[in-house]
């Protein structure tokens, strides 16, 4: 792995032609909009880079779909969505790719008052709440799973996210693989009519009307219910295991990819029974970035840092480097990438 990054290294250099003191000189910038999921990381990758190259990276968390509508009309140099775009998105793009450059996972987060940490739930009570079949926290369902636990008779509050989302994208593609009344209801989108809820705009926006709803469950990415201190749900996955959104979760999800399609669109939800160690809603997020651009020398090597050097400072946030398959995938996509 570590002669492949460095080959790529070297190739790469040599297509940009420039160098960190280079950069620096030119006093380059670079603007981005997207995903709110993959906003932790690359808060934390920007000044980073920055001190690094001298290039200045800012990006504003609007969310996946305001994220692919940016780069559609060239308002922003880079996009980012945690969904893959539709063969639509791509038309309207006129001329983008996507490429997978980070890798985390969502949680299932709650508020209840007096109730452990980690309570445990499966896809399919999960799809009942989100259907608004199981309204009760002390609902069967859920006291079967939780034995020995005392579940308050209160209200579940559903919380989802109102605007094009990236995290709706990876919860309903969840749900969808395991129940097949809520595929055919809901089924799988970055923005879905919910029967029942409340609906916020953006991880912040979710996150802070869990905060003050007692009962409330919500989608949201781990390092969001991190650094919101709330409680998240072992999920059980195929092999009937209950794993947490932990980085050995999520490592092993990924694993489960063997090859990358053309368009690099990849789900990793619900990994086959044989992955008793997965997390099964996790997710990649993707960078989006226009075929031809002026900018093409300075994004080639900001997201060519992200996939190798930055990956490094992802596991604090729950970030797993992606694996070595998508890498090299992500590579050859960058490459394309041109003035």
């Amino acid at each position: 792995m570590k002669r492949h990054v460095a080959a790529a290294a070297v190739v790469l250099s040599a297509l940009l032609g420039t160098t960190a003191a280079t950069a620096k000189t030119n006093a380059e910038s670079l603007t981005g909009a997207g995903s709110s999921f993959v906003f932790p990381l690359v808060s934390t990758w920007a000044p980073l880079y920055e001190a690094a190259t001298g290039v200045h990276v800012s990006y504003n968390p609007i969310g996946s779909g305001g994220g692919i509508q940016a780069i559609q009309n060239r308002t922003v140099d880079f996009g980012a969505s945690d969904a893959p775009l539709t063969t639509d998105q791509f038309n309207n793009c006129k001329g983008c790719v996507q490429i997978p450059w980070a890798l985390s996972a969502t949680s299932i987060s709650y508020k209840l008052d007096g109730a452990p940490p980690h309570l445990k739930i499966t896809g399919k009570v999960l799809a009942a709440i989100y259907l608004g079949k199981v309204t009760k926290w002390n609902d069967p369902a859920l006291k079967k799973l939780n034995p020995g636990v005392s579940l308050p008779d209160t209200t579940i509050t559903p919380i989802f996210r109102s605007d094009g989302s990236g995290t709706t994208y990876n919860f309903t593609d969840y749900l969808s693989h395991v129940s097949g009344e809520f595929a055919q209801k809901i089924g799988t989108s970055t923005q879905v009519n919910f029967p029942v809820g409340v609906g916020a705009r953006g991880s912040s926006g979710v996150s802070g009307v869990l905060q003050r709803t007692n009962g409330g469950i919500i989608y949201v990415d781990v390092a969001y219910a991190l650094r919101s201190h709330f409680s998240f749900f072992k999920v059980q996955n195929a092999a009937g295991k209950y794993q947490l959104p932990g980085l050995r979760g999520i490592a092993a999800a990924a694993s489960s990819v063997k090859s990358v399609p053309a368009n690099n669109a990849l789900s990793i939800v619900n990994p086959a029974n044989s992955n008793k160690l997965a997390y099964p809603i996790c997710t990649f997020t993707y960078v989006l970035l226009p075929l031809k651009t002026d900018k093409a020398p300075a994004l080639r090597k900001f997201i060519f840092w992200a996939l190798t050097g930055g990956q490094k400072y992802g596991a604090k946030l729950l970030f797993v480097p992606v694996p070595k398959v998508v890498l090299v995938a992500a590579e050859k996509t960058l490459t394309k990438v041109k003035s």
